[in-house]
């Protein structure tokens, strides 16, 4: 990581990240491949680092972690020139100049563009829980193929958590959907539907749980006197919207507390893009990925110095020599120095 720049006096840049998940860096990737100074501003953890295994991600073998994904993926970030703090950023606000000014913990940002990649957090619910990758589970589309024909959990009371319980009897014929003591809350038709497929709704509250010797889970004990056996499951109690930030800059927001953004991440306010678990959408690390390509090269468009407009030329006249190329400093000096690395070595003759 870079040295974070004292309170006052901001580092400034092109293009600043907030959040260094699969979306945010893939936005700074584009972002610094196509000239732009980028800085990611990052607090560490996060949904993919949480992974044990990845999947779902071509190219990418499941005995890789998140951990490990995370990593290779920032050493090829800053390869081609983008920098890197490890901060919490916590105000934002547009300046006179229409950049927007960003504080954290330990420094501030002056940036043209600001890309919000904050994601959101999962409400969990009330241990004995086990161990997150190891029975608790938290994505549906990722995992649900370890659980082929083996006996499943869905943990919550409302709709969510009966819809994923019909769907996980695509996978397994063994599934219960556990309220722990309390009240369903879905619907009289979701209800109707949901008693309509051999879903187990157990009421009783999880006492304790065992689990084996590679520390996945077994099973719940329950204050009825009852075992069931589980490979794993889902909590489902919805998620936290990390949007702070967003609503300090005055970004409309979806009912659902996602950020309203257009095809290519750009939010209500001018300079403010948010990409990934943040946004409407599948909650995918590819799909991530996809959305930061897609606003890497929409910010891209947005900041390029040319072409300039005919506008401009006939005010301004033409482009002069000395003003290409339009790139960043530290990224034209950091592709200088890339280029070098891979050159073959000369020959000692």
């Amino acid at each position: 990581m870079s040295e974070t720049p004292a309170a006052d006096d901001p580092e400034e840049y092109d293009v600043v990240v907030v959040g260094g998940g699969p979306a945010g860096l893939s936005t700074a990737l584009y972002t610094t491949r196509l000239g732009h100074d980028t800085a990611v501003v990052d607090r560490g953890g996060g949904r993919a680092a949480m992974m044990l295994d990845t999947h779902n991600v071509i190219g990418v073998t499941e005995d890789v972690s998140g951990n490990e994904f995370l990593e290779t993926a920032r050493e090829q970030v800053k390869e081609y020139g983008a920098e890197f703090h490890r901060d919490l950023v916590t105000e934002a606000e547009r300046t006179d100049d229409g950049r927007i000014h960003l504080v954290g913990n330990e420094g501030e940002f002056l940036t043209r563009r600001v890309v919000l990649a904050t994601g959101f957090s999962d409400v969990r619910p009330d241990p004995p829980l086990p161990r997150t990758g190891k029975g608790l589970h938290w994505c549906l589309h990722c995992d649900a193929y370890m659980f082929i024909d083996r006996p499943v959990f869905v943990m919550g009371t409302g709709e969510s958590a009966a819809h994923v319980a019909m769907i996980m009897l695509n996978f397994t014929d063994e599934v219960d959907l556990l309220l722990r003591g309390d009240d369903p809350e879905w619907s009289d038709e979701t209800d109707e539907r949901l008693r309509a497929h051999p879903v187990d709704i157990v009421d009783a509250e999880i006492t304790a749980m065992q689990k084996g010797d590679d520390g996945w889970l077994e099973g719940f004990e329950f204050d009825d006197g009852e075992f069931r056996e589980y490979r794993g499951g889902f909590p489902m109690y919805g998620s936290n919207y990390n949007t702070d930030l967003a609503e300090q800059l005055g970004c409309e927001l979806n009912d659902d507390g996602t950020i309203a953004v257009d095809d290519h991440g750009r939010a209500s306010v001018e300079g403010v893009v948010a990409v990934g678990d943040i946004t409407p959408g599948h909650n995918q690390i590819p799909v991530a990925m996809g959305e930061g390509a897609k606003a890497g090269i929409g910010v891209h468009y947005d900041l390029r110095e040319f072409p300039r407009s005919l506008d401009d030329v006939r005010e301004n006249g033409p482009v002069e020599l000395d003003e290409v190329p339009g790139l960043g400093a530290r990224v034209r000096d950091a592709a200088k120095a890339f280029e070098e690395a891979r050159a073959p070595a000369a020959d000692d003759d």
